[in-house]
């Protein structure tokens, strides 16, 4: 046991050493589909017709071992060559998943029961925290005027710039684009473009760029007629601040400056305030679904390999302080990871008690706790050999989606032998997503 424990972290080790700076490869063929796909629908009682059948992939791809804190690896899939017709995408007919009838009156889900009069829960800590969602609902997110601070070289039909905004009195820099007018995608709304604002996954801060990483994903969504927004986020990059406790798990700080970056996209001249999105990956899924349970103003999220299971889940996979200490071998950026997210884990364990000891409270900061108060409806996307995050995170949020009282609307796909970027799949998985933001940002 001890062995594989060791090897376990060794490959965290080398897989978050290879992570960053890498070239990336040609994308896998995307003109045809295959993938099993599955879609629960919870705005009704779902089909009873099975999944169809469809071929399998005809060479399973390398999959990146261990965690790394919900991030991208270094095979993305590369910019396409060709153009994509976007602003009618229509996604290919998916098969539905039958899940049972959910009962009409069916409670939202509880993630944790009351304290009993025997209940060591008084013990702890009852102070608010700021990771709290009621108490992120307190907040106001004000943004700011966006400052074109570098304009690059132009996509297929669309602008791009790199500007900043501020969030907490920090400068954030991210990558904006914005579609051209008139030209393939039209002339601009009267309203404005509709707008994704586009949450990128764990890279290793110091060595993040701007301009680098998650290419032919903004490129699909920015030539299908929208402006995209990817900020960088505090700390990463040039941005000003610092590190964000639990390499992002454990403070509100990074889905404060998405939330900020939706206020300043509202008050943008281009944008149209009313029509925007949120696309996340890994952790950027993570920040999506807990700023989907804080504000109003996103009226659809998509998430591939998405961190949206309950913090006991996430700690349960992530938090190894006692192997982390007791591997001399593991070093660099993984141990420094793993001890990040491990030591936050054990401060508000000291404060609060553990996930087993005081379950109200891991539930007030788990965005899962509120899915009744999801702003709008949600696509998932998972690979079932995803070894960073695990595709039963995906199946555990599309399961409490299923019997949250207010049913909200979402879709669940999982593409077997693939990896966490959805690589082999990535032109049907992308097809996919721009046809759910053109329903239901774009309004088509």
């Amino acid at each position: 046991m001890r062995f594989t424990s060791i090897a376990r972290w060794l490959l965290v080790a080398v897989f978050l050493a290879g992570c960053t700076g890498a070239v990336e490869p040609p994308a896998a063929a995307t003109s045809a589909e295959t993938l099993t796909a599955r879609v629960a629908i919870s705005t009704a009682a779902p089909a009873t017709a099975a999944p169809a059948a469809q071929p399998q992939p005809a060479a399973t791809p390398t999959i990146a071992p261990a965690v790394n804190g919900g991030g991208v690896t270094n095979d993305e899939p590369a910019l396409p060559a060709v153009t994509v017709a976007a602003a009618n995408t229509q996604a290919p007919s998916p098969a539905v998943e039958s899940s049972g009838t959910p009962a009409a009156t069916t409670a939202p889900i509880v993630i944790a029961p009351a304290p009993t009069a025997t209940s060591t829960a008084a013990i702890w800590s009852t102070d608010p925290h700021p990771l709290q969602i009621e108490v992120m609902r307190q907040q106001s997110y004000p943004g700011s005027p966006i400052t074109v601070e570098q304009t690059l070289d132009p996509g297929a039909n669309y602008s791009r710039h790199i500007v900043s905004y501020r969030s907490d009195g920090y400068k954030i820099y991210a990558l904006m684009t914005v579609p051209d007018g008139p030209g393939p995608n039209g002339t601009k709304p009267a309203a404005g473009w509709p707008v994704i604002v586009f949450n990128h996954g764990y890279i290793e801060p110091a060595e993040y760029r701007t301009t680098e990483r998650y290419v032919a994903y903004v490129d699909m969504i920015a030539r299908s007629g929208y402006i995209v927004f990817k900020s960088d986020y505090r700390g990463w990059g040039s941005s000003e601040g610092g590190s964000t406790t639990g390499g992002g798990y454990g403070s509100p700080a990074l889905t404060v400056d998405v939330l900020n970056a939706v206020a300043s996209l509202k008050a943008h001249q281009d944008a149209d305030p009313n029509r925007i999105g949120m696309w996340g990956h890994s952790l950027g899924g993570q920040l999506t679904l807990r700023a989907m349970v804080v504000s109003k103003d996103i009226k659809a999220g998509v998430v591939w390999g998405g961190v949206v299971t309950p913090y006991p889940d996430i700690i349960a996979r992530w938090s190894h302080m006692d192997r982390a200490t007791s591997v001399p071998r593991l070093a660099g950026s993984a141990l420094k990871w793993i001890r990040d997210f491990s030591s936050w884990v054990e401060d508000f364990s000291t404060q609060y008690g553990t996930p087993e000891q005081n379950p109200s409270f891991w539930a007030t900061i788990s965005p899962n706790a509120y899915l009744a108060d999801l702003s709008g409806p949600i696509q998932l996307h998972h690979s079932t050999t995803d070894e960073i995050v695990p595709v039963t995170w995906s199946e555990t949020l599309a399961k409490e989606l299923m019997v949250t009282g207010n049913q909200p609307y979402y879709e669940l796909y999982t593409y077997p032998g693939d990896n966490h970027n959805i690589n082999a799949n990535f032109g049907v998985a992308m097809q996919r997503t721009v046809a759910f933001f053109d329903k239901y940002v774009k309004g088509q």
